[in-house]
């Protein structure tokens, strides 16, 4: 048995492994993320074991053997390093690829200082001190004296513009005994409250304090299972996530809130800020190196207690973490697009059980993965029926944008969307159109009847590509684009071409003395964009927000009376089979931002699909009708949760070398698991097939189980790696995408 050993993580060392041969005595024992002592050179220092494997990698003769397991291995890196292992093993990347992912600093950074002057005397030697230098008209330092007597520390830097201090004075007062100056570390810090107001006290509701307890009790068992709170919007899920924090807090312990997107921290970081003032921080791709090397060691040193961010904030290096919430756990920002291509849920999971600590997710509209989990047992399900403080959700009304094409209407916005925006402008209220843009360069469809081209083979909607053709993204089926409806013959048949500067353009012409604003991408490029914009809205400064899906997550605007939905198809027929549950979530999350404050809200849903399953319950927040529907779907198509997906995703500049490669590892597969019940869909094209000249392809398997699964990627690994034919492709492993 061997280990592969890092000597150093901070990450210029990352690139490079040394194996050591592990004693016999140390079999069964040695784990990774452990510290060890090996010899290195001449002498003797510590490393982590990265890696246990049978397979030297240099002549056996030249491999020396560690010396002993260190007592205080354990270590927050060292659990860092073996969550590392984990994903490498679960989610098929390189171990250097985990360990950067874990440990993610780019480059080391140095401390940040400040310089202070400070008071060394005694205050009867500082004052006769300062008489002293009064008589010999020393004014200068006499200044720097009398500041030094009133505040006892100073900024060495506005001392020396405002006081006249310099460094021969200073150390003329270091000379007399008076002062001397310190250099102290000063921690970038990225919460920079413009609010200072105190967090009211709040009073739980009853169905919130049940909530708290029933999740307490369950952490209190001998295995506690993790926690999925579902709770409408407007319910107070996050003043439960706060008594669960207090609470933890209270026991010494450090919590991690993940939130789905950076357009949400500022908002989510103001409330938690007023309530936990200074023992928090924040965690995200946004923040300068700088800030992001502080932040981690704040955490480390335990001088915060709360990190919250996206999801790699889920690394954040805590001694003592205690708790893990995920805010909107249904959120596909949680799963890495990069190799390895975790899901923040399971690896929370995963790294509490390393750390003794305990999972909470929340959701108004949980993914089917929890909440078929949830269902079956394996975590523990708290429901939140009511809206805090009694108000109500808001009334939602579905409008057939096929009826309006028939009476006349080309426009963006249907005759009851325009009216309902009329009636809150005269009334001073506020209102959010929401575009649903995900599936947008996709799907065809007639927008006369509502037809769309689908894959007659997976169920999913065909991709409009250049050429006229259609093309599905799970098989590669094609057929030519068509001209006119096969249902009903019309020649309104093709997609959708709006966008959210386009909405504005219209709505600007529509509703002229509106205050508008608009939150997309092509907005909120700069750092600091999103917290303006978001700031601006909540203080009523505007009247209409227009954006895509960042502004319907989680934020709280009291103002907020009108949500309209534009398009809610276009999500709909996105190329996947977890469309109609993204569509359900999005509709469900912007109908939720009306009526949140004391007057009461009302949702408009524009579609072409005004009977579809997922529309409706959406309408009503129904996810148990939702889900009953949905998961009928999954079972008998065996898609995820009901059954386990793997897709290996392939790129190369070569395209028929790419095409080879792909047969050749279905090949493989299906030689090394010659069984019915693993299901291979493809060779195809990706979403996208081809980017700056490179190709890319996708291989899907389906089976049951999801360790038959890992069983063929473990397998396909070796497969990839003992082949050069592969070296001129890069190829992933997904999970559940």
């Amino acid at each position: 048995m061997y280990a592969n050993i890092i000597v150093d993580i901070s990450s210029e060392k990352l690139d490079r492994a040394f194996q050591y041969e592990v004693p016999a005595s140390m079999e069964g024992v040695l784990r990774e993320g452990m510290v060890v002592t090996i010899p290195f050179g001449k002498r003797e220092i510590s490393g982590y074991v990265v890696e246990l494997t049978q397979q030297p990698e240099i002549d056996v003769q030249r491999i020396r053997p560690i010396k002993e397991i260190r007592s205080s291995g354990e270590t927050v890196e060292s659990r860092l390093i073996a969550l590392a292992a984990w994903m490498r093993r679960q989610y098929g990347s390189t171990m250097i690829q985990a360990l950067k992912t874990v440990l993610p600093m780019k480059e080391k950074m140095t401390a940040k200082s400040r310089k202070f002057l400070v008071l060394l005397a005694s205050r009867e030697k500082a004052g006769a001190y300062l008489k002293e230098m009064e008589k010999k008209k020393y004014r200068a330092r006499a200044r720097v004296v009398e500041a030094l007597l009133a505040e006892g520390k100073l900024d060495y830097s506005l001392a020396c513009q405002k006081l006249g201090c310099g460094s021969k004075l200073t150390a003329a007062l270091e000379k007399d005994g008076i002062a001397s100056l310190r250099e102290e570390e000063e921690y970038r810090n990225p919460v920079k409250p413009k609010e200072k107001e105190a967090c009211a006290a709040v009073e739980l509701t009853s169905e919130q304090k049940s909530a708290v307890q029933g999740i307490l009790k369950e952490w209190s068992q001998e295995k506690p299972r993790p926690c999925l709170l579902r709770g409408i919007t407007g319910s107070g899920k996050t003043l439960v996530y706060m008594e669960l924090m207090e609470e933890m807090l209270s026991q010494g312990k450090q919590v991690i809130l993940l939130i789905p997107e950076i357009s949400l921290t500022y908002q989510t970081v103001m409330r938690f800020y007023r309530r936990f003032g200074e023992r928090i921080s924040v965690m995200n791709s946004r923040l300068s190196q700088g800030e992001r090397y502080d932040q981690m060691r704040r955490a480390k040193s335990g001088q915060v207690q709360i990190m919250i961010g996206p999801r790699s904030a889920l690394f954040a290096p805590f001694p003592n973490l205690g708790l893990i919430i995920i805010d909107e756990e249904h959120e596909h920002t949680y799963k890495s697009e990069h190799s390895p291509r975790y899901h923040a849920r399971e690896t929370a999971i995963y790294r509490a059980e390393l750390e003794g600590a305990r999972v909470l997710l929340g959701s108004a509209t949980p993914s089917l993965e929890a909440y078929y989990r949830a269902v079956s047992g394996a975590y523990a399900l708290f429901i939140l029926e009511g809206r805090y403080a009694g108000r109500s959700l808001p009334a939602a009304e579905i409008v057939d944008l096929k009826k309006e094409l028939c009476a006349g209407n080309r426009s963006i916005l249907s005759r009851r969307l325009a009216s309902a925006i009329e009636e809150r402008l005269q009334k001073g209220e506020q209102s959010i159109l929401f575009l649903n843009r995900r599936g947008y360069a996709g799907f065809i469809a007639c927008r006369l009847c509502g037809y769309v081209m689908k894959c007659p083979h997976c169920d999913v909607s065909l991709t409009e590509h250049k050429g006229g053709r259609l093309v599905c993204h799970y098989c590669g089926y094609e057929t030519p684009k068509l001209l006119s409806c096969p249902q009903c013959g019309s020649p309104h048949i093709g997609g959708f071409k709006a966008g959210t500067q386009q909405i504005e353009e219209a709505v600007s012409h529509r509703f002229g003395e509106a205050r508008i604003l608009r939150m997309d991408y092509d907005t909120t490029r700069k750092k600091g964009d999103y917290e303006e914009i978001l700031s601006v809205f909540s203080k009523r400064e505007a009247d209409i927000l227009i954006g895509t899906q960042m502004i319907v997550k989680g934020h709280d605007f009291p103002g907020v009376t009108l949500v309209g939905v534009l398009a809610a198809d276009l999500s709909l027929y996105a190329e996947d089979y977890q469309s109609g549950e993204r569509t359900f979530q999005l509709i469900c999350q912007a109908a939720g931002r009306a009526g949140r404050g004391e007057r009461p809200g009302e949702a408009i849903i524009q579609t072409y699909h005004p009977e579809h399953y997922s529309i409706v319950a959406a309408a009503r927040q129904d996810y148990e009708a939702f889900y009953r529907e949905e998961i009928t779907y999954r079972k008998l198509l065996r898609y995820p949760p009901t059954a386990c997906m793997m897709a290996i995703l392939a790129q190369g500049e070569e395209q028929e070398l790419l095409k080879t490669a792909m047969e050749y590892l279905k090949r493989f597969a299906l030689r090394i698991y010659p069984h019915p019940d693993l299901q291979l869909i493809g060779p195809a094209d990706q979403a996208v097939g081809k980017v700056n000249d490179v190709y890319r392809m996708v291989l899907y398997f389906k089976h049951q189980d999801a360790a038959k699964l890992l069983a063929v990627k473990d397998k396909l690994e070796k497969y990839i790696q003992a082949n050069t034919g592969f070296k001129k492709l890069y190829i992933q492993f997904d999970f559940d995408f």
